[in-house]
């Protein structure tokens, strides 16, 4: 496992490969960062409009 190591650290090939891993695994974090940020955010406007439709249907 060690050897496979050295031989992608020294060639330029695995170099390659390693910076396109380190970018899909950043481009992924940011997709399921903002995801869940705008899961958050859609759940909570849909609980606020919940609350306003109950409120209007209880007084009519």
């Amino acid at each position: 496992m060690l050897e496979l190591v050295k031989r992608l650290v020294i060639e330029e090939e695995g170099a390659d490969a390693t910076e396109y891993a380190l970018l899909a695994a950043l481009i992924a974090i940011a997709i399921i960062g903002g995801a869940t940020l705008l899961g958050t955010n859609i759940g909570s406007m849909f609980t606020a409009i919940g609350g306003l439709i109950g409120t209007k249907s209880a007084t009519v």
